[in-house]
């Protein structure tokens, strides 16, 4: 553990017990330790216990917003679409990438979580539906729809972008062998 590692609450902000997914607040002058800061969320030791926060909410704990995640919104209004321009699949991937699982440092495909991706665009009014068939280390994780909002989150990021949907499916079931080589050697598992 390193001194910059532990931070202090500056402000009341809400989090997701990990792997629960319940929604916690953590209050201004708790003491954490940031166990991870990757895809720009924020896992925390509070007492023993994991607690994700949002990309968004890292002034509380004393860290700055990326730029890239700080751009992200859900809510384009129309005229924010381009609606004319090609999207190239392997964008979108890019886009999940930048995903991670709050207990694994590994971003979530090359977890091998991502099982489908498909791109349709729209006839006349242009624009891409982006489908996506994912699924979770274990079926009971409770992270299960933080870690689909992240998903949507990123894929809503791209210009081109005015639907996302991310289905969580089960079948095939993960096993590790689906993890990259890359994955598998960043956790020592090769």
């Amino acid at each position: 553990m390193q001194m910059q590692d532990i931070a202090v609450v500056k402000r009341e902000v809400e989090g997701h017990l990990v792997p629960y997914g319940e929604k916690v607040t953590l209050l201004p002058g708790q003491e954490v330790l940031v166990t991870q800061a990757l895809g720009g969320s924020f896992t925390l030791n509070v007492n023993g216990n994991l607690i994700r926060i949002k990309a968004e909410d890292a002034d509380a704990i004393g860290k700055e917003i990326p730029d890239d995640i700080s751009n992200r919104s859900n809510n384009k209004s129309a005229n924010e679409i381009d609606l004319v321009s090609d999207l190239d699949k392997e964008l979108v991937w890019d886009q999940i990438r930048t995903c991670y699982d709050p207990e694994i440092p590994v971003n979530i495909v090359d977890l091998g979580l991502i099982y489908k991706v498909e791109l349709k665009r729209r006839e006349k009014e242009g624009g891409y539906h982006i489908a996506i068939e994912m699924t979770l280390t274990a079926p009971g994780c409770g992270m299960g729809p933080v870690i689909v909002q992240d998903v949507e989150n990123a894929v809503m990021s791209i210009p081109q972008v005015y639907k996302v949907d991310v289905v969580l499916v089960f079948d095939p079931p993960w096993d590790s062998e689906m993890m990259t080589e890359e994955a598998r050697l960043e956790l020592g598992m090769l």
